[in-house]
């Protein structure tokens, strides 16, 4: 498979790894927004992937779906315009696929965030807290990751309204404690907790390699997929 990789930072170096020890060829690195395209297009790119930075990602990401190449993007702090690439993709037939976190665990994670949600629904005593530790150098904050499973959480328990950074003011509010600590690839937790006890659910990661190999296998998966795709679709779980 011909990959092309927009963006070729840390993780994108760490994709290339994996993809060629997986046996694709990597035709083209773009790093940033001065280097010229010119020479890929759908009859030599099999797919795309897109970790660059959030004021790059749109362009990026809307340049594949009019040259008609299959794209994925794991680059967080550009979605207050998805709706714009959404409509988009499905102007051109394209194929696009978005994800805050392609590792494995972590989408399980999302799932059993989802599940104690709604269990925790039925008991109000439980206030809840989040709080997510990612490496100095990431640009924004609370991660990606983390508006994910605050969202989840929103939309399974009716005393949460809205997420904020930082500490909760008021009840509808769920707070989410962001920290920057050097070489931490991604810890996020959520705690339930009450006078009596507490819970909590928590996801490490290790290294970036979980998210680069998540990134590489949906990128063997995408290929002749079409429409506005996402991790529910690629685990179907």
């Amino acid at each position: 498979m011909n990959i092309l990789l927009l963006g070729y930072g840390k993780m994108g170096k760490t994709i290339e790894e994996i993809a060629v020890s997986r046996g694709h060829q990597v035709i083209g690195r773009i790093d940033n927004q001065m280097e010229s395209k010119e020479a890929f297009n759908k009859d030599n790119t099999d797919v795309a992937i897109e970790f660059s930075q959030p004021d790059a990602a749109v362009e990026n990401i809307s340049w594949c779906l009019r040259m008609g190449i299959p794209v994925l993007s794991g680059t967080t702090g550009w979605l207050g315009q998805r709706n714009e690439v959404v409509d988009l993709c499905r102007e051109e037939s394209g194929t696009f696929f978005y994800a805050s976190n392609y590792s494995l665990g972590v989408n399980i994670f999302f799932k059993l965030n989802e599940f104690l949600a709604k269990v925790m629904q039925r008991f109000p005593s439980y206030d809840i807290q989040m709080e997510e530790i990612h490496h100095t150098e990431k640009k924004d904050s609370p991660s990606g990751t983390a508006i994910t499973i605050a969202e989840t959480i929103i939309e399974n328990i009716g005393r949460k309204e809205k997420w904020v950074e930082g500490v909760a003011n008021f009840q509808a509010e769920l707070g989410i404690r962001s920290l920057r600590e050097p070489n931490v690839p991604g810890t996020h937790t959520v705690i339930y907790s009450n006078d009596e006890d507490s819970i909590e659910l928590k996801h490490i990661a290790h290294s970036r390699r979980g998210f680069a190999l998540g990134a590489v296998l949906v990128a063997e998966w995408l290929p002749g997929k079409k429409g506005v795709l996402g991790m529910d679709e690629f685990l179907d779980l």
